[in-house]
């Protein structure tokens, strides 16, 4: 059968394949060997600046040049060329080599660089860099400015409705007042702290042989420091130079950036919920598109779907993303291959972030608060009071303030009328009893604007 989005077995390459356009060019087959080759080209310069390595003299600007466009202009036709050099080896990295040296071809001033590509290099070298690059590459590009615009969309609707009174509820049950504006910000705020963790994680990076020791290296050219030259390539990528491995490096930086995704993930996850809770509550209507169609069958429906796509893209986003963290860094002795395989579906952990980014993106959009209905029910619940008035004849020192707003409210519905009557017999001096009879439901949230305002 025909590769087509409608035979896709993903839906990232089927149903949803326009919502990850960005990170093709990152994470496809095509963009790992664009990186490989990259790496590889990069380490040849290196190896040619080094003085000690006399065999390879530095090359002219003009062969540098020629050097720099392999891996610069790389394109799809040079990735399905790998491909092709791959049917015969079975190698994949080995095949990025040999397309190397086919491009440089007959150049007379390139030719002594032909046996210094992949020089000293074991194929985990080259791998470990190009993913670290992709992911460098993904966050930055793509994951932060996703986040940055949810973040942008929640902080707007925490500042339009910072003094939005609404009925809080926990456990489900009514409780003290909140504001709109105040649970927005609350979103904003733990995301602003993950995306400042996943900001600052160093993506380590190493190239230092078969297992990790330098041994080819130091062999070839005992006199060069071999430490120092890695430390200094890996960093020119923008790389954490990681000198302690096996021959992989062992993952952990991988493991730290899924599971910051995984977090702001599950935040994400918790935000989505709440806001289909909340359109179920009528606390907010969605927009109408002209032509959609909420149920085959109920013509009225108008489904909160956005938030379940979210909910659900981020659900299997944050499972691979889990498995990634907890196996990558697990390698039998100095190597196994089973991180090969598994690093290749980090593209599938994103892309469904991705997914998920936009459907929440689309549902924010698409509300509309109800203040008439978000009214409605701090009118209805007066008993939310009880906390306030207890609270202030503690302070004056009355007998038994809990257990007497206990017996008068807990597990009733309880009207202003009786609330007020019970203030007007407490022995309370005047200004505070007359603060809580002009207390109401939608007055009493106590410092949410200001926090809400401020985010």
């Amino acid at each position: 059968m025909q590769l087509d989005p409608l035979t896709a077995l993903s839906p990232l390459d089927g149903r949803y394949a326009s919502k990850v356009d960005a990170l093709r060019p990152i994470f496809s087959e095509y963009g790992l060997m664009h990186r490989r080759v990259t790496v590889e080209i990069a380490w040849l310069a290196a190896l040619s600046e080094e003085p000690g390595i006399v065999e390879l003299p530095a090359f002219p600007a003009g062969a540098r040049s020629k050097l720099q466009r392999i891996a610069d202009d790389f394109s799809v036709e040079d990735a399905a060329a790998i491909k092709d050099i791959e049917r015969t080896t079975n190698h994949d990295v080995k095949a990025v080599e040999y397309f190397i040296k086919q491009r440089i071809g007959d150049d007379t001033q390139l030719t002594q660089a032909k046996e210094f590509v992949h020089f000293a290099c074991t194929s985990e070298d080259i791998n470990n860099l190009a993913y670290a690059l992709m992911l460098r590459d993904a966050r930055n590009a793509v994951l932060l400015p996703e986040l940055g615009q949810a973040i942008d969309a929640l902080r707007e609707l925490a500042h339009a409705n910072a003094g939005l009174a609404m009925l809080a509820r926990t456990h489900g049950q009514t409780a003290s007042p909140t504001t709109l504006g105040k649970e927005m910000a609350n979103v904003v705020a733990r995301l602003e702290r993950q995306r400042a963790q996943l900001e600052a994680i160093e993506i380590p990076g190493k190239i230092n042989g078969a297992v990790g020791n330098f041994n080819a290296h130091a062999i070839a050219y005992p006199g060069v420091d071999w430490r120092a030259f890695s430390r200094r390539f890996v960093e020119s990528l923008g790389l954490q130079w990681q000198e302690y491995t096996t021959q992989i490096e062992p993952h952990d930086g991988i493991a730290e950036i899924c599971d910051a995704q995984r977090r702001i993930g599950t935040i994400l996850i918790d935000l989505a919920r709440d806001v289909w809770g909340y359109i179920s509550l009528g606390y907010f209507r969605q927009k109408l598109k002209a032509g959609e169609v909420g149920s085959s069958t109920m013509p009225h429906k108008v489904n909160p779907i956005d938030f379940e796509n979210a909910e659900g893209n981020f659900g299997v986003a944050n499972a691979l993303l889990g498995h990634f963290s907890e196996k990558l860094p697990i390698s039998r002795w100095q190597r196994d291959l089973t991180d090969s395989t598994t690093l290749r579906a980090l593209g599938e952990a994103f892309g469904h972030a991705l997914v998920g980014f936009a459907s929440l993106k689309k549902g924010l959009a698409k509300l509309e608060v109800n203040g008439d209905r978000i009214a409605a029910d701090l009118d209805a619940s007066w008993e939310v009071l009880a906390e306030a008035i207890q609270t202030v004849m503690r302070r004056h020192g009355l007998p038994e303030p809990y257990e007497q707003l206990k017996a008068l409210t807990r597990g009733k519905g309880i009207s202003r009328e009786t609330l007020h009557g019970f203030i007007a017999s407490l022995a309370l001096p005047d200004s505070d009893r007359q603060r809580l009879l002009e207390l109401t439901p939608a007055t009493y949230t106590g410092l949410a604007a200001a926090l809400a305002q401020e985010i």
